[in-house]
């Protein structure tokens, strides 16, 4: 990734709807040129799915907290509900659904605490989480 990619990500953090017209007039290159580097930007992983996942949602080697979210959903909330809702949200990477006394468990990347509460309120505000219990990865290997 080199500074003209960083500045498609932003463009396409604050409007992830652009046209590559628009965004090579932004970052001075032809649509064909930036359509190409959009393209190898989700060949890479850097963009997943239809919802842009860049340095908020993914490992960040600059700082950001990776979360391991045990997760007892309400009565109401089956867990294939919980999935599909969770697949909206792009700071979570992935949900497995566990045997124990959870029911699921959740992996997900966030900036900071402030981000981790906002994400877990929503888990309990529209997911159908009852109750989460969360870990905090201090590194990885």
């Amino acid at each position: 990734m080199d500074a003209i990619d960083e500045q498609i990500l932003g463009l396409l953090r604050e409007n992830a709807r652009r046209s590559f017209s628009e965004l090579g007039r932004a970052v001075g290159l032809s649509t064909n040129a930036t359509a190409a580097r959009v393209r190898r930007l989700e060949a890479d992983g850097i963009i997943l799915g239809y919802t842009i996942r860049t340095g908020v949602d993914a490992p960040d080697p600059h700082g950001g907290l990776e979360v391991f979210i045990d997760v007892r959903l309400d009565a109401s909330t089956d867990f294939d509900a919980f999935a599909e809702r969770v697949a909206e949200i792009g700071e979570i990477v992935d949900a497995v659904h566990m045997t124990g006394p959870y029911d699921g468990l959740v992996r997900a990347f966030t900036r900071d605490t402030a981000s981790l509460d906002r994400l877990l309120r929503r888990l309990k505000k529209e997911c159908g989480a009852a109750q989460t219990q969360t870990r905090v990865a201090l590194r990885s290997h």
